[in-house]
């Protein structure tokens, strides 16, 4: 008796630790991860930020949060008049580094194509990861271990959603901020290519946000909107981005191009206004008989739809395209190729005889533990050669 109880409990043993396996190996394939608590270091946010504002057309305000989650915030400010030299640094708590940089005194919309000799170097979806994102610039060499651009007259492209879900988005943006005017000063390049999660900051859709920047909202006497609204610095800023841009031949957009649009027959320039406009109108569904609608509206709707948006298109891998239709988007922009994020990849790989290149990976964020363990990648574009970049600086061709 006591030996068939044994059989019995061992069978019952192996069923359920096959069980568990083929889970295992199911959740993995789907992508489930496990990770673990945070850094306690995250929660201290003494100088946190900055965040800037508009006071008035000649008066900018510059606050930062102190304290921390368990002893409570505070802010402290000064201001400036906007035409004054106004440097400030941000503080990154988890190894205590910091950066410095100027404000600029205006922004500019800048241009949707570009051709020259200048390497490109595209990353996305860094989702305020900023740890993860500094250091992979790093060994790729577009900065040294000073934070200095070192890239030369290269493209940098940032492929949309930087903001969301990390725990550091502030110190991100402000980097890109700061980025971009060194690769100026080098004669290079940073390009923001606007994502949709850019876009729902913009409109006011926090749900994917961290719960601390409610907090830092309530500190400043601000609705949480106002961190990225068009009176703060950095929301002004990232009004002015682009939503898809040209770059020696290679086309950067954070969700795709959804085949239709070749049907409008509009140039980026023309697209790229269309989604500006929309950046502060949150979406309503306008439920008027399509014949009714004119061709604008028709196009504006296009343009900023969930569906079939540049920054939202998840067709090239969910929707059985053909070869055809990926190619029929790319030739209205006169497009070798296509880069994209918005849809997690397993690593950077081209699809549809490499006319498709995802390069939404998940990257590591330094307040937190994941399994498997996450690593960052990025595409390298060395003339007509593509090379997956991995975390350590090393690279191979696709």
């Amino acid at each position: 008796m006591k030996n068939r109880l044994l059989k019995y409990l061992k069978r019952i043993l192996l069923v359920s630790l096959l069980g568990l396996s083929l889970l295992f190996i199911i959740g993995y394939y789907l992508g489930a991860e496990y990770h673990s608590g945070d850094n306690p270091l995250a929660a201290n946010w003494d100088n946190e930020g900055p965040y800037i504002f508009y006071e008035n057309d000649s008066v900018l305000n510059v606050r930062y949060i102190m304290g921390n989650e368990k002893e409570g915030l505070y802010e402290r400010e000064k201001k400036y008049h906007v035409d004054s030299l106004i440097s400030v640094r941000s503080h990154y708590p988890l190894d205590s580094s910091s950066f410095d940089f100027s404000i600029k005194s205006n922004n500019k919309t800048p241009k949707s194509t570009y051709r020259d000799n200048g390497d490109i170097l595209a990353i996305s979806d860094v989702e305020g990861s900023y740890k993860a994102f500094r250091d992979f610039l790093i060994h790729s060499k577009v900065i040294d271990e000073d934070l200095n651009w070192t890239f030369g007259n290269g493209h940098l492209v940032l492929v949309g959603d930087f903001v969301d879900r990390g725990a550091f988005v502030t110190q991100v943006l402000w980097f890109i901020y700061k980025l971009e005017q060194e690769a100026e000063k080098e004669g290079g390049f940073v390009h923001f290519i606007i994502g949709n999660h850019e876009i729902k900051n913009m409109h006011g859709n926090y749900r994917a946000a961290g719960e601390k920047y409610e907090q830092f909202a309530n500190t400043l006497g601000k609705e949480q909107l106002d961190l990225y609204g068009v009176n703060s610095v950095i929301g002004n800023w990232m009004s002015n981005k682009n939503a898809i841009e040209l770059i020696n031949g290679n086309l950067f957009v954070h969700g795709g191009i959804h085949p239709d649009l070749a049907n409008f027959k509009l140039n980026l320039s023309e697209i790229n206004e269309i989604i500006r406009a929309d950046y502060y109108h949150f979406p309503t569904s306008n439920k008027s008989n399509s014949s009714e609608k004119s061709r604008d509206e028709i196009v504006q709707e296009f343009l900023v739809s969930s569906k079939t948006g540049p920054c939202w298109y998840r067709g090239y891998f969910k929707d059985n395209l053909s070869q055809e239709e990926v190619e029929s988007g790319l030739a209205i922009f006169n497009a070798n190729t296509v880069i994209v994020g918005h849809t997690i990849q397993n690593k950077v790989n081209r699809q549809y005889q490499g006319k498709v290149i995802g390069i939404d990976v998940q990257h590591p964020q330094g307040h937190r533990w994941h399994w498997p363990q996450r690593k960052s990648e990025a595409l390298h574009i060395e003339g007509s050669k593509y090379y997956r970049v991995f975390a350590n600086g090393d690279k191979e061709e696709i």
